[in-house]
């Protein structure tokens, strides 16, 4: 059986997929796989994890699309080495396509799969798919990176043609699938996981939802932003029909997607930042309280701040919360508690629908202060006049606190203008030892 394969990852669609579309129009019908990879589901600890559901159900829908084309999705259970072994000895395998992934795993995954693959006669052809711009695209004049993102979205912007948001037409070429019949999916209960309680957001935003965007984004209590996160991570959605749309209706969601490609690119220039590093290596001499009782009430929505608070419970009980909001709750962590930031990068980690390393990593660093493009360490937050700003009517902070204002809610963790002062001798200190 000659065969071409497509590696489904994240590119979960089969409309306008640049790595599927150019393994279609060879000369090998292609065979559909996707692998739930346990390097890297062995390290969820919660076996409700919405995104591996997300996954599944993406999967199930994507199922539907291949037979009705007369093929079926084979997907595997297991580390991806093993699994291109099994498919080796069943298939004549004469290349595997796929899209690019820039994360620090998924390079040395793809450089360990591309080195089995070479070693019994297979190449291994990758495209750029989940962003506009990557790499080397968007540089300056002199070649380097940018490292501060209002030059880089000057660029970006001024780069961007019609050329460059053209989707790719699968459709005209999926009668060249590899022909077989349906194959049952694996339930998520036989990898190791149950379904949990949300619904998922909708994959296209409509087009008032953009054009209010706006005006409405920073208020919590709204319907105001996009939620498609999770399906930007996921690729259930394409980024070029994405940038089409933002570009006609809201200059401003546009500039969010130049942000995510922003950070994107930043870990690809300085992969230290995915490896536990700040950006700023001067950064990583503040002395952290890491107090773990106040991390705790901070994880658990009790710090007595109420938006801080409605935030980490949003978070907990759905996946989501307001890009307003986790602007307020990382900076609280990071400058009123002086608790390292990264910890609370992990935390979201563990618990974002849409959780991406790159733009998770940057904006937390954002956040701390170490970062890029980082708020200044000396603008802090005041979470209470944030409140006031973008919630005046309480309407989001009493949805997740039904006890505010009765003896259940907690007293603040601590005083404001006390942690205020706290953080900015915390940081001052860290770099005179650096630049006395």
């Amino acid at each position: 059986m000659d065969v071409n394969v497509f590696w489904f990852r994240r590119d979960l669609r089969l409309e306008d997929n640049a790595g599927l579309y150019h393994a279609l129009k060879k000369d090998k019908p292609v065979l559909p796989v996707f692998i739930f990879d346990t390097d890297i589901l062995d390290q969820l600890d919660n076996k409700a994890d919405l995104r591996v559901e997300f996954i599944h159900s993406a999967l199930e829908k994507l199922q539907q699309q291949l037979t009705e084309n007369g093929t079926t999705l084979e997907v595997y259970h297991g580390k991806p080495l093993q699994v291109f072994k099994q498919l080796l000895s069943t298939y004549n395998i004469g290349t595997v396509f796929t899209n690019h992934d820039y994360e620090p795993y998924a390079i040395a995954r793809d450089n360990a799969v591309r080195k089995l693959l070479q070693d019994n006669g297979v190449a291994f052809d990758t495209f750029k798919d989940q962003v506009i711009f990557e790499k080397n695209e968007v540089m300056k004049d002199d070649g380097r990176p940018y490292t501060v993102f209002t030059p880089y979205s000057k660029r970006w912007l001024a780069t961007l043609d019609d050329h460059h948001t053209v989707g790719y037409p699968v459709k005209r070429h999926l009668s060249n699938f590899f022909h077989q019949p349906a194959k049952q999916l694996p339930s998520l209960a036989s990898i190791g996981f149950r379904p949990g309680s949300q619904p998922f957001p909708d994959a296209i935003p409509d087009d008032n939802t953009l054009r209010q965007y706006e005006k409405q984004r920073d208020f919590p209590a709204l319907e105001g932003t996009t939620r498609i996160g999770v399906h930007l991570r996921f690729g259930t959605i394409s980024i070029r029909d994405l940038v089409r749309r933002a570009a006609a209706l809201s200059p401003v969601y546009l500039k969010e997607l130049v942000w995510r490609e922003f950070y994107q690119m930043i870990l690809w220039h300085f992969p230290h930042v995915g490896q536990g590093k700040a950006f700023r290596p001067e950064y990583d001499h503040i002395n952290w309280r890491d107090n773990e009782a106040d991390f705790e009430r901070w994880c658990n929505g009790t710090t007595g701040y109420p938006i801080v608070d409605a935030g980490m419970r949003e978070l907990s009980a759905t996946g989501f919360m307001h890009n307003r909001v986790r602007m307020i709750t990382a900076s609280f962590l990071s400058k009123h508690l002086l608790i390292d930031w990264r910890w609370g990068e992990a935390w979201f980690a563990e618990k974002l629908l849409d959780y991406e390393l790159a733009s998770n990593n940057g904006n937390w660093q954002w956040a701390a202060g170490t970062g890029c493009d980082a708020a200044p360490y000396f603008r802090i937050f005041n979470p209470t006049l944030q409140a006031k700003k973008f919630d005046p009517k309480l309407e989001y902070i009493r949805k997740w606190i039904p006890e505010l204002n009765s003896l259940d809610y907690p007293q603040p963790v601590v005083a404001h203008e006390f942690a205020r002062q706290r953080c900015l001798e915390a940081y001052s200190k860290a770099l005179k030892n650096v630049y006395p």
